[in-house]
């Protein structure tokens, strides 16, 4: 078989071939049965547990979530514990992972799970799609994974290797066809766990291991294709908090709920350049296109007026911002 050929029937109107879709799927699943990752979430079909996995993945590395998913589904093991649960106390299990509009639309969602579909996810992408916090992507994993149900996935991973199998860049509307063309629709879950899993262990953005590709004989680049736009340069800023400790507690600020950004978390006071203290550590901290360096001063008189002092035992229960919670670390207070 020429590679030319998957190309041609997949990317074009005409569909792919029954023979070549089955060869395709017979070396994708194989290799995934052999080599796939052993992750948490992949020990079951509750789909509360795919769920909460597939919201904590987006944009945010499998290393970082690992122990994250634990800790989260140790406090709110079924989705009645976590709509029942108050939003700080979910901010507070999210804290570290980032992008904290994500645990907002999950705590929403349990809620009308719970409310207006009696505990139950809905089982279909489509009904998926109408609790908050879930698109087209994340209604597709949680449908094809939990309930069998014969739709493909996109994410970031899928859209590489489609775009290398094919030679060239595909537009949102080519790739989901192409998805929905290559999926076995016997075994959807898997299926797309397997194009997940060789995205990010395989094909990787950068140097991918083609020696190792389970589907190289479909795959029409067989490397990296050119770069069509440069990623966007990273911003750099310096900024400059304060740490003041009496006794066991910490003084932290609320922000504000009204703050487009992380609101009602709970960070460290930032210091103008011409305030004055002992200097405590320094470190890097990047949010997307932002990379912050961080320089921490110890103080000992903050206004109380602009914070809180809080008690060292009750910082892991609280909503901290992902910077917050890494100087608490780096000072042996988390």
């Amino acid at each position: 078989m020429k590679r030319e050929k998957l190309k041609d029937n997949v990317a074009g109107e005409d569909g792919c071939g029954a023979g070549i879709q089955l060869k395709f799927s017979s070396h994708l699943l194989a290799w995934y049965h052999a080599h796939a990752r052993d992750l948490p979430w992949r020990k079951g079909r509750d789909p509360y547990r795919v769920w909460v996995s597939e919201i904590m993945l987006q944009q945010t590395r499998v290393a970082a979530v690992l122990e994250h998913y634990r800790v989260f589904l140790r406090r709110f093991p079924t989705v009645q514990k976590l709509a029942a649960a108050r939003e700080a106390s979910v901010l507070a299990m999210w804290s570290g992972l980032g992008y904290y509009r994500r645990a907002r639309m999950l705590h929403a969602a349990a809620k009308l799970v719970v409310r207006e579909h009696g505990g139950r996810f809905p089982e279909t992408s489509q009904a998926l799609r109408q609790l908050p916090g879930i698109g087209r992507y994340t209604a597709a994993a949680i449908a094809s994974i939990a309930f069998a149900e014969p739709v493909a996935v996109v994410d970031g991973n899928v859209e590489r290797v489609l775009s290398r199998l094919f030679g060239k860049p595909l537009d949102e509307r080519a790739t989901w066809r192409a998805a929905e063309e290559l999926l076995d629709r016997t075994r959807p879950g898997d299926a797309n766990q397997a194009m997940m899993e060789l995205g990010a262990t395989v094909c990787l953005p950068r140097e991918p291991k083609c020696l190792l590709c389970p589907v190289s004989e479909f795959c029409v680049t067989r490397g990296d294709l050119p770069r069509t736009s440069r990623p966007a340069p990273q911003t750099k800023r310096e900024i400059q908090f304060g740490l003041a400790r009496r006794n066991g507690e910490v003084f932290l600020r609320q922000r504000s709920k009204t703050e487009s950004l992380m609101p009602g978390m709970w960070e460290l006071p930032h210091l103008s350049g011409e305030q004055r203290g002992r200097a405590l550590l320094s470190l890097r901290h990047s949010i997307t296109v932002t990379d912050y360096s961080v320089r921490v001063l110890e103080f000992a008189c903050p206004d109380e007026h602009a914070g809180n002092w809080i008690a060292g035992s009750r910082l892991t229960s609280l909503p901290l911002t992902g910077l917050a919670r890494k100087i608490l670390r780096k000072v042996e207070m988390l």
